[in-house]
């Protein structure tokens, strides 16, 4: 068409009016003949990635395009996770080519392969798929995984099957059982340099499949083997149906191994660092950062065979290496300066290695099994079969060269003939080992038991005959003895007390009754009040232990020798009488191991007095807080304190015939036996709960500020996840050996959000006081911290139970759900809410509550 270009032609005007319109027009024509059919996903001959672009999964998880690592002057070509502002690296095409400066390009050649070309357009790296079309498209997927489809959407390739160093939920590595070890991924040779670093991992699918990490050719770590649920060599691995690692069965001896996250929205990653450590991480999108959900390995023990050959690993003892029952060190120099490479031998010949092979001695002793339990498994089985236990051990004794034999859950019967290499010892729920020895090691110590049997018995029948006849001997003096000590007052009296104060306190209904049951403490001793002042040297200052809110603490000893605590209300104490019932009415209907034993009580005029079981080792503030003697209690003995805390409550909640709550936990409240073992005291602010009450009314809130629940020190609302709250407190100042008030600061208001803001960080396990690092066990730290961040969540519905705490404490395998960040107020919830613990969660609400009346322990 003929477009006049005079100025006075109309249509000439009209062209320079709208040229600007034409020439847009155009260009967008240009870019939709160009780009038809073009997406930001995807790679293809005509759309190559240059340096500087960046291509985008559909679901804007993933990204793909060139980064530099270290040196700046380096080039790669990598995937990483999209929109994160740290830029993190699951996958390097080019890990030991890289490009050297800018001007790269990935693009798909000629031949249907991806291929890196240098500023020159020289190929440094491709996919050399001899099969790939001409025409071929690679996507980058939601998953991470770069796919090659060939134009018949064939998949010719896949970085899946090329990984560098980590490993993605939803990644399939397929293994043959037949091939041998399988290595699928291999460390950056430093945190900033990508090529291939000294460590690998991958899969040995000998026996049973286990992981495994090599540095070189030699084994550094591993997994233990595969049950169908778990690997048995990750004591804090927990089995989740339907999700977590599984391992299918393909048939024909292939299997592949996968991972699926609970939910799939999370972001995770499974690394092998530069140093060899393997370490499972999720995105925090609350703090923007990385959080450490598993590290291996995370101990000594955990280093591949760090006792040598028969040697166990146990981090809980020092030294760390022993020998198997029936074993010796192979060089006693060596192993007592600390060098147990060399491992253990065995101290005594089986017996069917000195009788060609039958298995009986001359005696017509056969050898036998020890039975070793909580065990990692010895690595290279050599047998692996489907009889029961048994069959299984007849197998073994059948066999000379058989050493020990297991029969594991999920695996079935497993035989060893080699050394027995890698064991670890574990605290409980691993696995049971038969470990085979000659005759004389087994029986030896059971003829040594035997002779100490006898030989105490003999003593024991001769000390008692003796005793009678001295006694038989001095019966006249002993009778006029017995006669005038009738004579004298009793210690203690029995008889019930008649005081008018006494009956009124004790006769009425009041808000401590049970199901309407008066509560009239007859199930006490009654002691008088004489007999208590001779007890405690007329209540002296020298026998003084302590004092309290109420009033004093003294020691005191009973004729018959028994010490004795006895607590005494002050008569100034407006507030002490109520408390006072409560000890009286609940302790003496309790019994349980970790519960205080009240002994009695006094009551004469204005006297109050309580007397308990006297605890030699007092509170457990005065070892916990003290810098000195802090170093006392090592980790074991703090988390069996933690336990029996924790059964002591689950008694109080659930157990006895009282539904109780406590509602003043704290250190001060727990004390220690001769044995360190704790006992929970302090009765005088419980509540009880009879049958199936679930409500009460209360006029005052009590208890100790920091470790009161929010919902109850706000609102006073109060059950028994407020004792929960309160035992997460406790929990976290044990792991820290620090009081929660020390840790306020600009930072931090309490224990709280210093052990949160280690939690988020990865770094919970620097909770741990310092002093008892060497002893302690990281798993069973990191999961006291867990179940302690648990316990103090805002709340009360998402605090687990007792009976869940005890599980949790006592089981390795227990599936911890994870915490929600804390933020220390409280959060009223409704009866109807539904608990994530399953658990009737009974609520006592309160009328008319004011905050005037904190009584302060």
């Amino acid at each position: 068409m003929y477009v006049s270009n005079n100025p006075g032609s109309e249509m000439g005007q009209d062209f320079r009016r709208f040229r600007h319109v034409y020439f847009w027009c155009y260009l967008c024509m240009i870019y939709c003949f160009c780009f038809l059919g073009f997406s930001t996903d995807r790679i293809s001959s005509g759309h190559p990635v240059k340096d500087g672009d960046v291509i985008v999964s559909a679901g804007k998880k993933f990204a793909l395009g060139f980064f530099r690592s270290g040196n700046p002057d380096l080039r790669y070509v990598g995937i990483w996770f999209y929109g994160i502002p740290e830029q993190t690296i699951v996958w390097v095409a080019n890990r030991d080519k890289p490009i050297h400066g800018l001007g790269g390009t990935l693009t798909v050649g000629n031949h249907g392969n991806l291929a890196i070309l240098d500023a020159n357009g020289d190929s440094i790296w491709s996919t050399n798929v001899p099969a790939a079309s001409r025409n071929s498209t690679a996507i980058l997927e939601d998953s991470g995984n770069l796919i090659l489809w060939t134009n018949h959407r064939k998949l010719s390739w896949q970085s899946f099957d090329n990984p560098t160093d980590t490993f993605l939920p939803d990644m399939q590595f397929y293994f043959n059982v037949s091939a041998g070890e399988n290595r699928f991924f291999t460390s950056w040779r430093s945190a900033n340099d990508p090529s291939l670093g000294n460590y690998s991992m991958g899969i040995d699918p000998r026996g049973s499949p286990q992981i495994l990490i090599w540095e070189g050719r030699n084994r550094h770590w591993r997994s233990g083997y595969w049950n169908g649920l778990i690997f048995t060599g990750i004591p804090s691995m927990t089995a989740i149906y339907l999700y977590g690692f599984k391992l299918i069965n393909e048939g024909n001896g292939r299997l592949h191994l996968t991972y699926t996250p609970s939910n799939s929205s999370d972001l995770i990653k499974f690394q092998l660092l530069w140093n060899g450590t393997e370490e499972q991480r999720t995105w925090d999108t609350g703090l923007k950062e990385w959080s450490l959900i598993q590290l291996q390995p995370v101990n000594q023990c955990e280093l591949y065979n760090r006792c040598g050959p028969f040697g166990v690993c146990d981090v809980m003892n020092s030294p760390i290496c022993t020998c198997l029952k029936g074993y010796v060190p192979k060089d006693n120099d060596q192993w007592n300066i600390g060098n147990w490479s060399g491992g253990c031998i065995r101290r005594t010949q089986l017996q069917c290695e000195t009788k060609g092979g039958r298995g009986v001695g001359e005696s017509g002793e056969k050898d036998g099994f020890l039975e070793v339990e909580d065990l990692k498994l010895p690595d290279f089985v050599d047998y692996v079969g489907s009889e029961n236990v048994q069959e299984c051990r007849n197998k073994c004794l059948h066999n000379c060269s058989c050493i020990a034999f297991s029969f594991a859950s999920g695996i079935s019967c497993m035989i060893w003939s080699k050394d027995l290499v890698d064991i670890q010892q574990f605290q409980y729920g691993a696995n049971t080992v038969f470990l085979r020895l000659a005759h004389s090691e087994l029986g030896g110590t059971r003829k040594v038991t035997k002779l100490l049997i006898v030989a105490t018995v003999m003593v024991g029948v001769l000390f008692l005959g003796l005793s009678i006849w001295l006694l038989w001997r001095r019966k006249d003096k002993l009778q006029e003895v017995f006669k005038s000590s009738k004579q004298r007052e009793r210690f203690p009296e029995t008889h019930p007390i008649q005081s008018g104060e006494l009956s009124r306190d004790f006769s009425g209904q009041d808000d401590l009754s049970v199901e309407g049951q008066e509560c009239s403490g007859k199930e006490l001793t009654y002691f008088t009040f004489s007999s208590v002042a001779a007890a405690t040297n007329n209540f002296s200052d020298i026998n003084k232990l302590g004092q309290g809110g109420f009033g004093h603490v003294y020691k005191g000893k009973l004729p018959g020798g028994q010490d004795i605590a006895v607590k005494r209300l002050s008569r100034k104490s407006g507030q002490g009488l109520e408390e006072f019932k409560n000890e009286v009415m609940l302790i003496a209907r309790l019994q349980h191991r970790n519960l205080v034993r009240l002994l009695g009580c006094c009551i004469e005029g204005e006297e109050k007095i309580l007397l308990y079981e006297y605890m030699p080792n007092k509170s457990l503030d005065s070892f916990l807080f003290d810098p000195v003697k802090q170093n006392q209690l090592d980790w074991r003995t703090r988390f069996l304190i933690i336990e029996g805390i924790a059964r002591g409550l689950l008694y109080l909640h659930r157990d006895s015939r009282l539904r109780i709550i406590h509602r003043d936990l704290k250190a001060s409240n727990i004390l220690l036996d001769g044995e360190m073992n704790p006992k929970i005291s302090d009765f005088g602010m419980a509540r009880i709960f009879g049958g199936n009450q679930n409500e009460a009314n209360t006029n005052r809130v009590v208890g100790t500020y920091g470790y009161m629940a929010p919902e109850y020190a706000m609102e006073g609302l109060f059950s028994v996840k407020s004792d929960v709250y309160s035992f997460g407190i406790l929990l976290l100042e044990i792991v820290s050996g620090r009081r929660n008030t020390s840790f306020r600061s600009a930072e931090h208001s309490n224990i709280i959000g210093y052990a949160w803001d280690l939690w988020d960080r990865g770094r919970a396990i620097d909770l741990l006081d310092p002093s008892i690092a060497d002893t302690c066990s990281p798993n069973e730290v990191f999961r006291c911290i867990h179940i302690g961040m648990l316990c103090v969540q805002d709340s009360a519905s998402h605090r687990p139970t007792m009976s869940a705490v005890v599980l949790m404490l006592e089981s390795e395998n227990a599936n911890l759900p994870m915490p929600k960040q804390p933020t220390f107020t409280s959060l009223r919830r409704s009866l109807d809410v539904d608990d994530m613990w399953n658990e009737i969660h009974d609520v006592v609400t309160s009328n008319n509550v004011t905050l005037s009346a904190i009584l302060g322990r």
